[in-house]
């Protein structure tokens, strides 16, 4: 072991995740590289460390720190160093002499007991001298409490914020309430609070502790979808995470609607002869719901150019750029011109990107500006190459801004464009609905004036957003608004097995899978390794050359995560067949997962302050951004250990670097569930089919994998159990209120 006594010259890398450090220190005249973790250190600061000198490969001797203490600077020379240091803000290194060169080895008591007296320093007026002290005050003061944080595993940033918010009142919010945090901070959740609740000795049955576990269930049921849940079901669920009993949890209900944050709304029965139940929101998706009917029924105007009209300048149009179209995407295009809101949904092949280009080419003519966007970076690119019109994600055309609101919120993050900065254009056009969760179609609306045509086309029968929210099922079933329903499937479609298949599936029909067909293929599988070896050879040899692509662009796409077919299995055995190991190739392990260059990975949830660059062949940036979001995939490109850091190449050239404390939002994307694929073509589609859950083999599910396939679909396994899933209609339960919102507002429109 060593101990080295100095003086931080340099922080020469930081991760604020974590508070891992590189720092440059002078000692006795010498400079020394220390590495470690150091949950608060400044540059100026005096440490003592004790640890193990070690060999980089590349940066040399360094010290390996495993235990460190910081020292009050004690002689002149050191705290004329600390101070000039530029730790404290105003005071440059003459100030730092001259302050010193007065108060000699006093300095420090001096600002600390009688800072009015560091007046009597030329240069120095009474307000600079109460902000010297003020400022030494406040870092003591924040190295405690980040001290104090991280003994109950609070990370660097987090301990930052939750200073920033309390300043010395942390001890006792801690001590005394720390479900408070959850409340109060982005990024805390209720079992870290439950966990420094533990450790601090608040009992279970604690009132904060209830109302915040009963507050954390509603929230957590929006990653299953739901934007409400009934109330027996939550009090059921909290009393599961909880340990108490439903009972006694009633008369908090009351407490957290006193309080504003859930919203309680009964009678709201599907149907006349159910009972009437109270459905319990977190008042936040209560009124995004209330707030999104309203906005929908503001852009729901209804035009009166006559229908003669509108047909004679389309049959001009579709003469002159060879359009064949059916009557119901003629009477599409009628109802998009005359209607301030349009929902258009069909499935594979019934002509929804014919129809999408017929008005778009309808309202070019009549000098009108139209914005095109997709949710997904994928489903916007090939909405640009089907229709020859720039399409953006919504997200980017709403101009998402990485800050999140006044730093927390469910959400956490903002949009430039909203009612104060809308959209600019007469029209605007969204594809793949399906996927817009509650959260998003309200950001969309909010930007969108009334009077701008608002087109929303998608296919109904796919799964719903990954969000919370049901919103183009909702829509449609509230029969509020125009839709337009394509149910014919075109001659040249008609050629794909995949296009009719899926239809067949949608309608519970037998499928012929031992028919010889191009792009439909079944390959018997009993057994599960079997299955995987017959999957790697289709990615690996046989479909590249037959789809004409990477094995990359490829996807495997399975029912479930767990088990001999799930996602985390596959993964990692096809991680070993596509992107071997190699002593080229950098790793890093993050929990169960080994990360390895060139490894093909997908982000897990969305982070919305995550910056992204687009760079040149010469490293140039010519584009960047903020915003990864759940489902985007990418390649590893680097793994660097020193800075920590792995790089990730995401779609259109996206450069993201992430931390290793940031790891947990990626994972192997070899092999994806079929949630995860929505919004997104393939080349070809490899799905494994055997026994699973029933309520995972589902009808709907299948119909989304099928879909995603442009050129191939292969199925692997056992046919009778693709049967199985075709025939199962089960759907898993969404509790939204989005289209009891609507039939609300109408009555009163």
């Amino acid at each position: 072991m060593a101990t080295l006594t100095g003086y931080v010259e340099k922080i020469k890398f930081r991760n604020e995740e974590n508070g891992y450090s590189v720092l440059s220190v002078e000692s006795n005249g010498q400079d020394f590289v220390l590495v470690g973790t150091f949950p608060y250190i400044s540059e100026g600061d005096q440490i003592e460390a004790e640890g193990r000198m070690t060999e980089h490969p590349v940066y040399g001797e360094q010290l390996q720190v495993e235990k460190y203490e910081l020292k009050t600077p004690e002689d002149t020379v050191s705290m004329e160093r600390y101070l000039g240091s530029g730790a404290i803000r105003g005071v440059k290194a003459a100030l730092a002499a001259r302050i010193v060169r007065r108060f000699k080895a006093d300095t420090f008591r001096i600002i600390e007991e009688e800072p009015e007296r560091l007046a009597e320093v030329k240069g120095i007026s009474e307000k600079l001298a109460c902000s010297i002290s003020q400022q030494m005050e406040e870092k003591k003061e924040m190295r405690q409490a980040m001290m104090f944080l991280q003994g109950y595993g609070i990370s660097m940033n987090l301990a930052l914020k939750i200073y920033q918010e309390y300043g010395h009142q942390l001890y006792g919010i801690i001590k005394e309430n720390p479900y408070k945090l959850a409340d109060d901070i982005y990024g805390v959740g209720f079992k870290m609070a439950d966990e420094i609740a533990g450790r601090v000795g608040i009992v279970m049955d604690s009132d904060y502790r209830i109302r915040s576990g009963i507050f954390y269930c509603l929230v957590q049921s929006t990653g299953n979808g739901h934007t409400y849940l009934p109330k027996d079901e939550l009090l059921k669920s909290a009393s599961e995470l909880l340990g108490v009993m439903p009972e006694v949890m009633e008369k908090h209900l009351v407490d957290l609607q006193m309080d504003k944050k859930i919203i309680v709304k009964t009678g709201e029965g599907e149907s006349s002869s159910e009972a009437p139940e109270a459905h319990v929101y977190a008042s936040q998706y209560y009124y995004m719901e209330m707030n999104t009917a309203r906005m929908l029924q503001d852009l729901n105007i209804r035009g009166n150019q006559p229908e003669e009209g509108i047909r004679r300048k389309l049959e001009q149009i579709c003469a002159k750029e060879g359009i064949e179209p059916d009557e119901m995407q003629l009477q599409a295009v009628v109802q998009a011109v005359n209607s301030g809101l349009l929902i258009l949904t069909g499935g594979p092949g019934t002509g929804k990107t014919t129809t999408i280009n017929t008005i778009i080419r309808y309202f070019e003519q009549e000098e009108m500006t139209i914005l095109l966007a997709a949710p997904t970076g994928r489903a916007a690119k090939r909405m640009t190459e089907a229709t020859g019109y720039e399409a953006r994600t919504i997200h980017r055309l709403l101009e998402l801004n990485g800050a999140p609101e006044e730093g927390r919120g469910i959400m956490g993050m903002r949009f430039e464009r909203g009612e104060e900065n809308p959209l600019d254009a007469d029209a605007i056009i969204i594809d793949e609905t399906s996927m817009v969760d509650i959260y998003l179609i309200h950001a969309l609306l909010k930007a969108v004036s009334p009077g701008t045509r608002l087109i929303l086309v998608g296919d109904v029968n796919q799964l719903p957003s990954v969000g919370a929210g049901n919103v183009l099922r909702d829509m449609i079933e509230s029969e509020k608004f125009p839709v337009v329903r394509l149910n014919r499937i075109f001659r040249q479609a008609a050629e794909s097995d995949i296009i009719v298949n899926a239809h067949r599936i949608h309608a519970g029909e037998q499928i012929p899978l031992g028919k010889p067909s191009r792009d439909f293929l079944f390959i018997r599988g009993e057994q599960p390794d079997g299955i995987i070896g017959s999957m790697i050879a289709l990615i690996k040899d046989k479909l590249p050359k037959y789809v004409q692509a990477d094995p990359f662009d490829i996807q495997i796409m399975t029912p479930m995560r767990k088990g001999a077919l799930g996602v985390e299995r596959l993964n990692r055995i096809l991680q070993e067949h596509l992107n071997p190991a190699s002593s080229s190739k950098a790793e890093k392990e993050s929990g169960q997962t080994l990360f390895r260059v060139g490894d093909k990975v997908m982000q897990i949830k969305n982070n919305y302050q995550m910056e992204w660059e687009i760079r040149s062949r010469h490293g140039v940036v010519t584009d960047s951004g903020s915003g990864v979001f759940n489902g985007d995939i990418g390649i590893i490109r680097e793994i660097n250990s020193f800075s920590e850091e792995m790089t990730v190449e995401f779609d259109e050239g996206r450069m993201v670097n992430y931390g290793f404390r940031q790891l947990e939002e990626l994972e192997l994307a070899y092999a994806i569930t079929i949630h995860k694929s929505q919004g997104s073509e393939y080349p070809a589609v490899v799905i494994p089919i055997h026994s699973g859950p029933r309520m995972l083999m589902t009808r709907n599910l299948i119909y989304t994998a099928v879909t995603r396939a442009r050129k191939c679909v292969c199925l692997v396994g056992i046919p009778e159990m693709f049967q199985v899933m075709v025939d199962n209609e089960i759907e898993q339960k969404r509790y939204t209120g989005l289209k009891a919102r609507i039939r609300e507002i109408s009555e009163f429109a």
